[in-house]
């Protein structure tokens, strides 16, 4: 691919982004705008921002990689992606947005009634966060040297800055308008390469080098365990997921909140099809790229290889801004959502102390992007998805639903699955290949542990069940009026 080419795909998507995200800077005005666009989001924008942020490097780049690598063992990333949104719309979704917290730590504090349950929800939010946007940097990294042949830090510095500007500038009311202009432009670079490439092999009558059921690299086949715990992580860690739960507090009320959730559903429904198609596309024609390491930068490289020509240049062009799009619109996302966290917590939760935390937010994940290698980028976020599967989504979910949970159990819950989680992760880079599989599948054990600890200690400390437990349940599963305001979480 010619340098120049993939050099000024990125420049468009960050020069689109930078002003879509000054014009939210004309409106946004308040702290609310800041923390939630003060809760005036419609459903279809709002479900166009979510699929923005959260169809991230992985989805963009490595559910393809992995399917041309495992076949149809990846499919369960997709499926798993996918299928957690079901549970957020059955189980969090509108009780979320009754909670009227501007942050998860906020529904910590407010349902438990305890200052040391916000502190643990917050660290565990600010870690899934910094964990979750390395990979997007390590994407970045990877797509800038294979498109231009630039150093790989020039990409994710690139990425960091881009995003410290729009959040810098606008808060949540900007991002929103950035990350819903992402999600389309994502799927059209799939989507429009995708359809170019099947013309020229029909009308080319172009043989597939292997059958598509052919292993390009040899692997073993995932066994049962790795596929359940794989879906227990993603199925579970999707309701944690902080980024992707702060956009549930801009709904207006609770029904459009469900009704957002329904919309994210079908848009992520249609994503997928094109990575599976490209990963399928990939082990018909381009099995080389798996033997030669190669995997993530499939949906990059297929363009220029099955069409070549300027066509083909101008194809690459339009995945490489795709690319970018999910990186910026990610990890914007991601930095909003440890924004908000470290501002309230830390900072007095003032506009000023909000934008302070969002260049915090982006540069310590920047220096651990330096300071590591890139793994497959669908797996390493799959262990992110366990992560946040064994601390967050527990105390969400019980949260929500059981009236005997007390902070201290919450607290013991999260700190035993973040442990357990954390240790199987540090364990399975320093053993690498040789990492065992429950190792490096670890969600199948660390969740239940997480719940079954949360559980038994909330039992052992009964008399700890806050005295406003039957308000704030009562809140949280009553449907509100549209104009209902919430939770003033500013004031302490």
């Amino acid at each position: 691919m010619n340098p120049a080419v993939g050099i000024a795909a990125f420049a468009a998507v960050s020069v689109a982004t930078a002003v879509i995200g000054f014009y939210g800077l004309r409106i946004s005005r308040t702290t609310g705008d800041f923390y939630v666009a003060s809760r005036t989001v419609p459903p279809w924008w709002n479900a166009s921002a979510i699929g923005g942020e959260y169809l991230s490097a992985a989805s963009f780049l490595g559910v393809a990689g992995l399917i041309l690598l495992s076949g149809t063992d990846a499919l369960w990333f997709p499926v798993g992606y996918t299928a957690g949104y079901l549970m957020l719309l059955l189980f969090v979704a509108a009780p979320l947005r009754r909670s009227g917290a501007y942050t998860i730590p906020d529904f910590t504090e407010s349902r438990l009634d305890s200052r040391a349950a916000r502190r643990v929800t917050s660290l565990a939010v600010v870690i899934v966060g910094w964990l979750y946007i390395v990979p997007q940097l390590h994407g970045a990294a990877l797509t800038i040297r294979t498109t231009t042949g630039l150093p790989s830090w020039v990409g994710s510095t690139a990425v960091v800055v881009v995003v410290c500007l729009t959040v810098v500038a606008g808060g949540m009311r900007s991002i929103t308008f950035v990350q819903a202009f992402q999600y389309w432009l994502k799927l059209t670079a799939l989507a429009v390469p995708l359809v170019f490439i099947v013309l020229v092999l029909a009308e080319n009558n172009s043989p597939a080098v292997a059958a598509a059921s052919a292993n390009p690299t040899g692997l073993a086949p995932a066994g049962p365990y790795q596929n359940i715990s794989l879906l227990v992580a993603l199925l579970f860690g999707t309701l944690g997921l902080p980024h992707v739960l702060v956009r549930f507090y801009t709904n207006p009320d609770g029904q459009s909140a469900r009704r957002t959730t329904l919309i994210v559903l079908g848009l992520l429904s249609v994503f997928y099809l094109f990575p599976t198609a490209y990963g399928l596309a990939g082990r018909m024609f381009a099995p080389g790229l798996a033997q030669a390491g190669q995997a993530d930068a499939l949906v990059l490289l297929l363009p220029g290889r099955l069409i070549g020509g300027p066509g083909g240049e101008l194809l690459s062009a339009l995945v490489v801004a795709g690319a970018f799009a999910a990186f910026l619109s990610t990890t914007s996302g991601l930095v909003v959502s440890l924004a908000g966290v470290i501002s309230q917590d830390v900072l007095g939760g003032s506009v000023r102390g909000f934008r302070l935390a969002a260049l915090i937010s982006a540069a310590v994940p920047l220096g651990l992007a330096f300071m590591t290698d890139s793994l497959a980028l669908a797996g390493s976020v799959g262990l992110v998805f366990a992560f946040t599967a064994s601390t967050i989504c527990p105390v969400l979910l019980l949260g929500i639903w059981w009236r005997g949970l007390t902070d201290a159990g919450a607290i013991a819950g999260m700190v035993t699955g973040g442990l357990l989680c954390g240790g199987a992760m540090v364990a399975g880079t320093a053993l690498g290949a040789g990492t065992p599989v429950w190792l490096a599948q670890p969600a199948a054990w660390t969740v239940p542990a997480a719940f079954a600890v949360m559980v038994l200690a909330s039992r052992a400390t009964k008399s700890r069940v806050p005295r406003t437990t039957t308000r704030v349940m009562t809140r949280l599963h009553t449907p509100e009026r549209p104009l209902a305001t919430g939770i003033d979480v500013t004031r302490r």
